[in-house]
């Protein structure tokens, strides 16, 4: 075992951006993922289709991805939609909100909407270079299936399913929801059910996005229009016309919908959208996936420690589900750093870096997750309809979108900076 050696079980895009963090500063990483390896081959079949779902990575998260050195990989993929302007309004209001740069020559971007696969892939290049090779190991087509904590100074020690064991100092969860590490080190979690379901897919419209992330509050939920890259010839020749949809509905009434034809759907969605961007033309890889917060009741352990969505998972409303596991990855680096340099270079992963860490990042995301589950009650269910909420609601977004100095600070907000 390597001296100071951090054991990453999880290749997704938290995980991956954490270890190519620790491998720049050269501090010895090893990283398995149960994802198959994949040639470049493969790797092309699978982007030479759009996918329907995008995330919306904020400044925070680009500026991280610059960092390690995957950003500068999509950037030449053209496989981004950067966005100036973010609109969210309610139907059947007065409120509407404008957030971002109405400078449509030289406007400042908010940040940028990237599907999964195109971060994915930027990784796995920068994975393979050479300058990080002496500090970087990927082990990949293999799940952990046992772990054994061996004391605070041994750390732990992690059997593959193939029998290989790897030992290490620190242990790092971010292996997903689902998380195999929590539930081997016995965390719980605190959860909410939303008893709601989000249809996406990914829509042409009549009219351009204009860079422009649209969210519609409605009566049944939230209905996020995100825009979407354009990859085709034809795209570029008519852009900003591709975008992604997340439908928030109850859910009987998701399942039922998804039952119907895609003509139908489309028509249903524009309906919806009160026809914001006109008809839509094409609809594509519908899909669809429950909603459900929950947070782990501890983001650590004796040697081990938890990012990204095996940490926490909020509602989809504002799309910063990977931000903020973008936002565990830099502090997390972060605290290991300091309090590696001023030990001495002796302590790596200590409980009191741990905590330092827990204690920055769990209420910082308790309040996101319990702030986008308010916004969703506040616009969705029975008791949000009753009119004087609806009132309220119109009266505070009015106000609000008068106060520029406010907005402003919304926009930086979002952007994540």
């Amino acid at each position: 075992m390597k001296n100071n050696h951090s054991l990453i079980i999880g290749g997704g895009i938290v995980g991956a951006t954490l270890a190519l963090k620790l491998a720049q500063a050269k501090r010895p990483v090893t990283l398995v993922d149960a994802a198959p390896e994949r040639d470049e081959a493969s790797w092309q079949q699978l982007l030479s289709h759009r996918d329907a779902r995008v995330y919306a990575l904020s400044l925070a998260s680009i500026n991280l991805l610059k960092e390690v050195g995957a950003w500068q990989n999509i950037q030449t993929s053209g496989r981004k939609a950067d966005y100036s302007q973010m609109q969210v309004w309610q139907l059947n209001g007065l409120g509407e909100l404008l957030f971002g740069d109405s400078d449509t020559e030289h406007p400042n971007i908010l940040g940028s909407m990237v599907e999964p696969l195109v971060i994915e892939h930027a990784l796995w290049q920068r994975l393979n270079d050479s300058d990080i090779s002496d500090y970087l190991t990927v082990i990949k087509g293999q799940k952990v299936v046992d772990m054994d904590w061996l004391g605070a100074q041994a750390g732990y020690q992690v059997t593959l399913e193939n029998g290989e064991k790897i030992s290490a100092n620190l242990l790092v969860g971010a292996d997903g929801r689902g998380s195999f590490v929590r539930r081997q080190a016995g965390i719980e979690l605190d959860t909410l059910d939303y008893q709601q379901t989000a249809i996406c897919c990914a829509i042409h419209t009549a009219m351009p996005h204009l860079a422009t992330a649209r969210q519609a509050m409605l009566p049944t939920g939230t209905l996020a229009l995100l825009p979407l890259a354009d990859i085709t010839e034809a795209d570029k020749a008519r852009p900003q016309h591709w975008q992604s949809v997340v439908w928030t509905l109850p859910r009987n009434q998701a399942l039922a919908l998804l039952e119907e034809e895609p003509d139908y759907i489309a028509e249903q969605l524009a309906a919806a959208s009160h026809y914001e961007l006109g008809a839509i033309d094409k609809i594509e890889s519908i899909a669809s996936f429950p909603l459900a917060a929950q947070q782990a009741k501890s983001y650590i352990a004796d040697n081990l420690v938890l990012i990204g969505d095996a940490a926490h998972g909020v509602h989809p409303l504002a799309g910063q589900g990977l931000n903020l596991g973008m936002l565990d990855v830099k502090e997390l680096f972060a605290q290991l750093e300091y309090d590696y340099q001023r030990s001495g270079n002796s302590l790596w992963g200590s409980a009191q870096t741990l905590r330092t860490y827990e204690r920055l990042r769990r209420p910082h995301n308790s309040l996101m997750m319990h702030s986008f589950s308010a916004l969703n009650w506040l616009f969705a269910g029975s008791l949000a309809q009753m009119r004087p909420m609806q009132q309220l609601r119109s009266e505070g977004m009015y106000r609000v979108g008068k106060i520029k100095p406010l907005m402003r600070l919304l926009a930086r907000q979002a952007s994540g900076i």
